[in-house]
């Protein structure tokens, strides 16, 4: 397991962008499948997108062409690049990591995006 931090977090106006960054501490960083997620309030936590350790990629319908997830290994770190956000963006950002060895999640505590209009 490895302990994650994200951030970048912030309010921005609608249509505005923001980069949301995940690091990483611990070991075999490239052996995790990470997930950024979201969740606002009364609703559910949703799949943002997710990046494998060779660097493909898939977004959930409502970040596809708006949303970019990036890793840098070496660096032990995933970006979030978030552009033309809308208020319905607004949410609670997590990073996810998934072992794909022993499968094990380890979860950040998460970033609040707020996007006003």
């Amino acid at each position: 397991q490895v302990e994650l931090a994200e951030s970048g977090g912030g309010s921005v106006q609608s249509g505005g962008s923001l980069s949301l960054s995940c690091v990483a501490y611990g070991n075999m960083f490239s052996m995790y499948v990470i997930g950024w997620y979201r969740q606002a309030p009364g609703k559910e936590r949703d799949l943002v997108a997710r990046i494998t350790p060779g660097g493909s990629t898939s977004y959930a319908d409502f970040a596809k062409g708006r949303f970019a997830i990036s890793r840098d290994n070496a660096k032990s770190t995933v970006h979030l690049q978030m552009n033309s956000l809308e208020p319905e963006d607004t949410a609670v950002y997590y990073c996810e990591a998934e072992h794909m060895g022993t499968r094990k999640t380890s979860w950040g505590q998460g970033t609040q995006v707020t996007v006003s209009s």
